[in-house]
């Protein structure tokens, strides 16, 4: 007796969702600041590993995460460029998002790594929407402000800008069919609008218009690169047909645990958590019309502890292309920024001090690009005059100290094995715009990390480091104009600054600003740190959070993460 299948998760849409992935934006960043590479084969090389390459390499036959030796063995020619820094390439990725986000209403816009952007734009289509007019659709204006009626753009509303996957609404269609396909037709002119924007700042993309985030993004492959493609889907099994063909390691949200555990499920195999490969053999859809398959069986197979809430609900949705997740809100200021490498068993001190130098030097630049900015000052002299100077947009209060013992990939051990952090304050002097960067990295790591590493590793030799993460965390937004935290408020400098926060929202230059991730890991480990489509380019290869023990600086314990905190007011409480 076969039981009734279970009924499929609703679909909302109410939202129109784009998702612009530049176009292998490593090697673009590398070719506009050397334009004679843009004709040759371009590699970009983290070790020795080629973390991507550019589509004239492709063609020859390279391919992202190849060995450099073996790149070299298919391409001779190939050219290599270091790309373990990722500062110039952070810098390209902010000013574009400033740029797109310059155009958007509601602030929704959500970055994925440095070459991918999901905006919301529902709200200003409607508003378009509205303002078609029946009898002159090809004489149609996108009105891309509501206070400036004549800032906006001429459009053809008789047809889609770009590519289409699937068909138009029936002749018969609902209403709520036709309206769904107006937005899409208005959306896609607006995404060609800003696709050719970005491209005079030198960088082409490609773009997806859909209803939600993985439709939006998975859409846009399908007419890579320097393209896009808006999903014509106006019935659930369009839908449905659509995510059924793609690999299930390539749809976004479903990582290496979960798929290994499906896939081991279909195949009644055991599940192979170390398999890191996109060419899973199992596809979506034969995930979706498993004759057992339902939200609550998802939920027993993947749930358990340290697992997401609700995961088996969310996978089930995500199979049949519904994605509920909104694009998070837009904010200038990280909740932390962290540095890290991974070595092949690190013994000796004088090693591990430069490697300390290497990271705390890449972290005080990450800091000084993401929560930095330049206040152009006005003189109130007779003789008006304007000078710059920089101001800490927010303080991070915690610096944290990672380590773990170096172990082989193949060994079976997950990434995160023996890996201990010791948190403390982040001393004040990081703040001084008055030290060369050099003295503060040589105080940061005399005075702070060297003492925290030997706290972690109380031995004298023998390390076999195998990780450094060093992290500041913590962040307190700077309350006072001269940098400090708290303190008086300068009334005009309010204003100034309420003036800088709402020209984001306004359609002015295209350049609205400068920002940009630091050192690449190829060794991308966990379910955040994969990829959904071969042909875009791998995402900073850095470590946020992972969880794990730290240290605590008063005991020495090792405490969880979340517990640190109210382990050290268990301490506060101690008598003297």
């Amino acid at each position: 007796m076969h039981l009734p299948r279970p009924k499929p998760p609703r679909r909302r849409d109410d939202r129109i969702i784009l998702h612009f992935d530049y176009d292998c934006f490593y090697a673009q960043v590398v070719e506009n600041r050397q334009p004679a590479l843009k004709s040759l084969p371009l590699g970009i090389k983290q070790k020795s590993i080629l973390a991507t390459c550019n589509y004239v390499a492709r063609r020859r036959g390279v391919t992202k995460l190849m060995g450099i030796s073996d790149a070299k063995k298919i391409c001779p020619d190939l050219v290599l460029v270091d790309g373990e820094d990722l500062s110039t390439f952070r810098d390209v990725s902010k000013k574009l998002y400033h740029l797109l986000r310059s155009y958007s209403w509601n602030g929704k816009i959500e970055r994925l790594g440095l070459d991918e952007v999901f905006l919301d734009v529902t709200d200003i289509v409607a508003y378009n929407v509205e303002l078609l007019n029946p009898h002159a659709l090809d004489q149609s204006f996108f009105c891309l402000s509501k206070l400036d009626p004549e800032l906006g753009f001429s459009y053809d509303a008789t047809a889609i800008a770009g590519c289409t996957h699937g068909s138009p609404p029936p002749a018969d269609q609902r209403d709520e069919d036709f309206s769904m396909y107006l937005r899409l037709l208005a959306a896609s002119h607006l995404a060609r609008y800003l696709r050719l924007k970005i491209e005079e700042e030198g960088y082409t993309s490609a773009c997806g218009i859909s209803s939600n985030k993985v439709l939006s993004k998975l859409v846009g492959t399908v007419n890579k690169p320097r393209d896009q493609t808006a999903f014509l889907a106006f019935r659930e099994e369009d839908i449905w047909s659509f995510m059924d063909a793609h690999n299930l390691r390539r749809i976004p949200g479903i990582g290496n645990r979960i798929s290994s555990v499906l896939e081991a499920h279909i195949l009644a195999a055991a599940p192979d958590p170390n398999f890191r490969s996109f060419e899973a053999t199992v596809s979506a859809g034969r995930v979706r019309t498993h004759p057992d398959m339902s939200a609550p069986v998802l939920e027993k197979l993947l749930g358990g502890p340290g697992a997401e809430k609700g995961i088996g609900e969310k996978v089930w949705c995500l199979l049949h292309g519904v994605d509920n997740s909104p694009i998070k809100a837009a904010s200038d200021i990280p909740t932390q920024i962290s540095i890290e490498d991974t070595y092949q068993g690190l013994n000796d001190m004088a090693e591990i001090d430069r490697q300390l130098r290497l990271l705390s030097a890449s972290l005080l630049r990450r800091m000084y690009i993401d929560l930095v900015e330049e206040v152009v000052e006005n003189s109130a002299s007779p003789q008006p005059s304007s000078t710059k100077r920089k101001r800490w947009l927010a303080h991070p209060k915690t610096i944290r100290l990672t380590t773990r013992p170096y172990f082989r990939a193949d060994s079976g051990k997950p990434y995160n094995y023996a890996r201990v952090s010791r948190s403390q304050q982040l001393p004040n002097f990081v703040f001084s715009f008055a030290s060369a960067r050099e003295v503060l990295v040589d105080k940061l790591v005399d005075e702070v990390l060297l003492p925290m590493f030997r706290g972690l590793n109380p031995a004298t030799k023998d390390w076999n480091v195998g990780l450094l993460n060093v992290c500041v965390a913590n962040m307190v937004v700077v309350g006072g104009e001269n940098g400090g935290i708290g303190g008086g408020r300068d009334i005009g400098a309010m204003f100034r600054r309420q003036e800088d926060v709402l020209r984001e929202f306004r359609v002015y230059d295209d350049d609205d600003g400068v920002d940009g991730v630091d050192e690449m890991r190829v060794d991308g480990t966990g379910d955040d740190a994969e990829r959904d489509e071969e042909d875009s380019d791998a995402e900073p290869w850095e470590e946020d959070d992972r969880d794990g023990l730290e240290c605590c600086a008063r005991c020495g314990h090792l405490i969880p993460g979340f517990a640190l905190i109210a382990h050290e007011r268990y301490h506060d409480l101690e008598p003297v």
